[in-house]
């Protein structure tokens, strides 16, 4: 096994070739998160994305896309914003995961979203959900679906979409929208979302918003932004950026305008783009890791994801060990917990309520 390290610019059209080849020939790894592209967009802004290449002989047969940062600490592409995380690689691939660390330049690898059945999952890791939609059949035998094993949110949400309608005029879906100012409406809102929650404000960091703004202008067959927003009258309602292959379509952004929200514009919002997605051929709605009550009213099935690390033996691996694990099993201690995930939760909203006081 040979591994060569580039920066995902070094890329050429035969690899990108062969990793959209390898990506497409497993089901597994359809994620647009594993995709060349996202890889070759995150690099742009991020200097420190780095791809391995593995070859056996003469043939590629696997890429693992990486950060690497100071002291050699290893994190996924754009880590913290993806859902889908690993390597893209042939079946039944052999080789040691610390020997491909080593060529990395890394200590540590740490992940929180690594696909379940990557070949270099560690001994000690946690599973988690990561809920999705089955589209397989289309949109109408999902709505079959719902309305058996959530047949109250459906009527609920339903009427809900007349009255929106009632009070404030007809409701118009845009699908697959590559319009900034649309965008940014969006963005706006998630920012609002972040704030008023007490959680850190995603869209303050350049580099993000960049990588946002740049993925929405991708478009190709494979790979590319998904933007679409609910209005009525005209008006936004709600709307959700997310990225897509050919037949999964990521949740990444999804907001909405607060003075809307008795009508549950979230949950109208998502089946006008289950069903838009649908018809454009997407078969799964991969709604991401995360304890949200609206996914788990919208979801046909899951997918698992695993959190942890690798570590080699270094001095590196000591100061991440000190740093990082007792926080992430404090986390996940609050997360795995519902009583301490609702007054953790209650706790950053309030924190959010003074924040926003404090800057009006």
């Amino acid at each position: 096994m040979r591994i060569s390290v580039v920066h995902p610019r070094e890329l050429g059209p035969s690899e990108t070739a062969r990793w959209r080849a390898l990506q497409s020939g497993d089901p597994a790894l359809d994620s647009p998160f594993l995709s060349p592209e996202f890889t070759i967009e995150t690099g742009r802004v991020r200097e420190q994305v780095r791809v391995a290449i593995l070859s056996d002989g003469v043939d590629i047969v696997g890429f693992f896309p990486f950060e690497r940062h100071q002291l050699g600490i290893g994190m996924p592409v754009a880590a913290g914003l993806t859902d889908a995380q690993g390597m893209v690689h042939v079946k039944d691939i052999e080789f040691d995961p610390l020997e491909l660390m080593k060529a990395c330049g890394l200590a540590v690898f740490e992940f929180d979203h690594l696909l379940a059945g990557q070949p270099f999952v560690p001994v000690k890791h946690t599973r988690h959900p990561s809920p999705v939609i089955d589209l397989s059949d289309g949109y109408e035998v999902y709505v079959e679906s719902l309305k058996q094993v959530s047949g109250k949110t459906y009527k609920s949400t339903a009427y809900k979409s007349r009255k929106l309608q009632r009070d404030f005029g007809e409701l118009r879906h845009d699908f697959g929208v590559h319009d900034e100012a649309v965008l940014r409406i969006l963005t706006d809102w998630k920012t609002d979302q972040y704030r008023r929650t007490g959680r850190a404000d995603r869209f303050s960091r350049p580099w993000i918003t960049r990588l946002v703004e740049n993925l929405l202008q991708v478009d190709t067959e494979h790979f590319g932004g998904s933007l679409d927003m609910i209005y009525v009258d005209g008006r936004p309602v709600a709307g959700h950026f997310g990225l897509r292959t050919k037949t999964t379509l990521a949740g990444w952004f999804p907001a909405y305008d607060p003075a809307f929200a008795k009508y549950s514009p979230g949950l109208i919002h998502h089946l006008a783009m289950a069903e838009a997605a649908a018809a454009t051929g997407i078969r799964l709605i991969d709604m991401g890791r995360g304890e949200k009550e609206y996914k788990d009213k919208l979801k046909t099935g899951q997918l698992w994801v695993t959190e942890g690390r690798i570590a080699r033996p270094t001095a590196g691996a000591g100061v991440h060990w000190l740093v990082r694990v007792p926080i992430r099993k404090a986390r996940g201690t609050v997360l795995g917990n519902s009583m301490l995930r609702e007054t953790a939760d209650l706790a950053l909203k309030t924190y959010g309520k003074i924040r926003t006081s404090i800057a009006s």
